[in-house]
């Protein structure tokens, strides 16, 4: 019960490391609202969450690219429950292609949903979490932060982001008692990844071997990271970057070549 009557925001919650997430914060004793634009997921991982734990959980759609849904959500959580403590800006999406052929239309979007995304959470949510006396403040980056994979250049872009914004969050609200931190993912089984991973016969295989833990990620591996940072034994954690992704980015294993 690491949360325990704390408030939390889970975007990006209708699937994947959003869900995952939402479920762990209700075993944890939080209150979670659970954000997605995906009503029937939304509906899915409030059903499947709802008796998992001792925290409670609800849903509400809202695109995270809009200033005005945003600061109605936030608005919506701090009305209900007098403060937010936690926010877990997760939501994002990929556009395959590298500069010359990602669509103009296909960049904007990727900032607009996983940039500005965590800017108008930040924007609208950070000042009611340091009315509520602190908090924690959580985004969703990627290996990609670090490094840059073929013919994502602007998912790859947006990653870059992501890190940078949190550590000039974390600078800029460290003294307001608002930590700041993202988790970097490798390969998750997540929607997203799962055409990457079943395409090609061997793209499973590939992402399996690839890192030194010699397995797939699966999205509950992040949702534990996110309670840690979440809960009050993150006090002094702010401004970091925790790699969720089997050793991935500290070296390939020579399992690479026998592929």
């Amino acid at each position: 019960m690491r949360l325990k009557e704390k408030v939390a925001i889970v975007t990006g919650a209708a699937s994947g490391i959003g869900r995952a997430t939402a479920h762990k914060f209700i075993k944890e004793g939080a209150r979670v609202v659970a954000v997605d634009i995906n009503e029937e997921g939304l509906k899915e991982t409030v059903n499947t969450g709802s008796k998992k734990g001792k925290g409670s959980l609800q849903s509400l759609i809202t695109d995270v690219s809009s200033s005005e849904q945003v600061r109605a959500l936030v608005e919506s959580v701090a009305s209900q429950y007098g403060r937010i403590d936690v926010i877990f800006s997760n939501a994002a999406i990929m556009k395959d292609g590298s500069v010359i052929n990602l669509m103009e239309e296909d960049w904007d979007a990727l900032f607009a949903v996983n940039v500005k995304g965590a800017f108008l959470l930040g924007k609208y949510g950070i000042p009611i979490m340091i009315d509520s006396g602190g908090g924690s403040f959580i985004i969703t980056a990627s290996v990609n932060s670090f490094y840059a994979e073929s013919d994502i250049a602007g998912y790859c872009a947006t990653k870059g982001a992501t890190l940078q914004l949190t550590r000039a969050m974390a600078v800029d609200h460290g003294p307001d008692k608002v930590r700041v931190n993202c988790i970097c993912p490798g390969w998750i089984e997540t929607p997203m990844s799962m055409p990457y991973l079943t395409e090609n016969p061997e793209g499973r295989k590939f992402a399996g071997k690839i890192a030194p833990a010699g397995r797939i990620g699966q999205p509950e591996d992040v949702a534990a990271v996110a309670s840690f940072l979440a809960s009050d034994e993150a006090d002094f954690v702010t401004g970091a970057a925790y790699n969720v992704d089997g050793g991935w980015t500290v070296g390939m294993t020579r399992a690479i070549a026998l592929i």
